[in-house]
């Protein structure tokens, strides 16, 4: 399963911008808002999760929301997705995740694999 998503970071500024923390305790775990500090890295969060949600074929909605996952990051800043929903965990207990974020030209872009 694949999913892959690309957002402007401009469209996640301005969206801070405008409705400060509410957008970010949207789709951002408090863990996320602690780490994720610059708005590509914010961008890359939303990217993944949309991403991860295509993976799943589910898209962001009723079996799926924002808050199911994290983006976490190794000690070498590799990003890691970890499952907070325990059905979506029980569902994906024996398959790989990997997740890509890149940015540039003003978009982040993620790619997210389940195997």
């Amino acid at each position: 399963m694949i999913g892959i998503d690309i957002v402007s970071i401009l469209r996640i500024e301005k969206s801070i911008e405008k409705f400060k923390n509410k957008v970010k305790n949207k789709f951002m775990t408090q863990s996320e808002q602690k780490w994720a500090k610059k708005s590509s890295s914010i961008a890359g969060i939303w990217a993944s999760k949309e991403a991860f949600s295509k993976a799943i074929g589910t898209g962001i909605g009723k079996e799926f929301s924002f808050l199911d996952i994290e983006i976490i990051k190794t000690k070498k800043g590799k990003p890691i997705i970890n499952l907070l929903n325990k059905n979506l965990a029980n569902k994906l207990k024996n398959r790989q995740i990997d997740v890509s974020i890149t940015h540039d030209g003003g978009f982040a872009i993620a790619a997210v694999i389940i195997i």
